[in-house]
């Protein structure tokens, strides 16, 4: 599948299309469901490296399945090039790798607050890289409605995990291994996601071609990383699939589905979009942990429930207008 350019008519700043509703209502609810089906389908002894490369491997399987059956399959095999494989995805791969290690650092030396507030400031970064790269504008209501967004995260991450609390006092600690690598990271995670619009509306890369090439390119990373990392350890000591049971392939799947989806949304939706269904998504988390384990949702989530519920109906209603001039 292969995403227009982005003009003033397309989705991306208007009203989205049934299809791409769909694409975000399956994900919101495939991300959602995705902690409950880990939890539930995989043992505490699985080795997460192992896990997650065979999720990769999922979402190449099944990215190759669905260009074969949209016919895109031998085309893209004529005109790929190895250097536009690394500018669409080989890029935006190796700043997602970097965000996620930053992040793993910040966490240690931040408490929960001040690592929620700040990581959800990506979804700003992500609408300020939209329009430095695509040049897509956000009305005044739809920049009112991203605030209503962050501050709808921030309850749902403060109602998760409110109790874990800073592991350092020492003021120089926390700002540089803390708030410096989690700002970073939000930047990172912008930049990222506005690169991989690009490559998917600007440059025509399919969003199944670029789920094949980062897979890869984050499976390479990974792997590298096995020689120095507790599970390569644990890996070469236990072996590759220790712990696991037929039932573990249920999330591993579920997640590379969700994968394909995340590409989609992002083509089709744009970064920004994609952002409000990741935040929504939190919310069906805690409804399905009240319906499967009698988890009664927080007072943080009944608050942000309304908050997320009016960003999106802001940010639809009132998407920016081309004046004359600029058209």
């Amino acid at each position: 599948m292969v995403a227009t350019k982005p003009n003033a008519s397309t989705p991306i700043t208007g009203k989205m299309s049934p299809r791409v509703w769909f694409y975000s209502i399956l994900l919101t609810l495939q991300y959602g469901a995705q902690p409950l089906i880990s939890k539930r389908f995989t043992r505490r002894e699985v080795i997460v490296t192992s896990s997650v490369l065979i999720c990769e491997i999922a979402k190449v399987v099944c990215a190759i399945i669905l260009m074969a059956k949209d016919g895109s399959i031998k085309r893209l095999a004529k005109e790929w090039t190895l250097m536009g494989s690394l500018t669409a995805s080989g890029l935006p791969a190796a700043i997602y790798a970097l965000q996620n290690s930053l992040l793993q650092i910040s966490y240690r030396n931040l408490d929960s607050l001040t690592f929620s507030m700040l990581n959800q400031t990506k979804i700003i970064f992500t609408a300020l890289f939209t329009y430095i790269i695509l040049r897509q504008r956000q009305s005044i209501q739809q920049i009112g409605a991203l605030f209503l967004l962050i501050m709808a995260a921030v309850l749902l991450s403060i109602g998760e995990g409110s109790s874990k609390a800073s592991s350092t006092d020492d003021p120089e600690q926390i700002l540089f291994y803390g708030i410096v690598p989690v700002l970073v990271a939000s930047v990172l995670s912008g930049l990222a996601s506005a690169l991989c619009q690009w490559a998917s509306q600007v440059k025509k890369h399919s969003s199944y071609l670029m789920t094949v090439e980062m897979s890869i390119v984050g499976s390479l990373c990974l792997l590298a990383s096995t020689s120095k990392s507790p599970d390569g350890e644990a890996i070469r000591r236990h072996g590759f699939f220790y712990g696991w049971t037929p039932l573990t392939l249920i999330p591993v799947v579920a997640n590379a589905v969700g994968g394909i989806l995340v590409g989609l949304v992002t083509s089709l939706a744009g970064g920004v979009r994609k952002g409000f269904v990741i935040v929504s998504a939190l919310l069906v988390t805690a409804m399905l942990q009240f319906l499967f384990e009698g988890k009664p949702p927080s007072v943080y989530c009944l608050v942000a429930l309304p908050l997320v519920i009016s960003s999106i109906s802001i940010y639809q209603k009132y998407p920016y207008k081309v004046k004359k001039k600029e058209a």
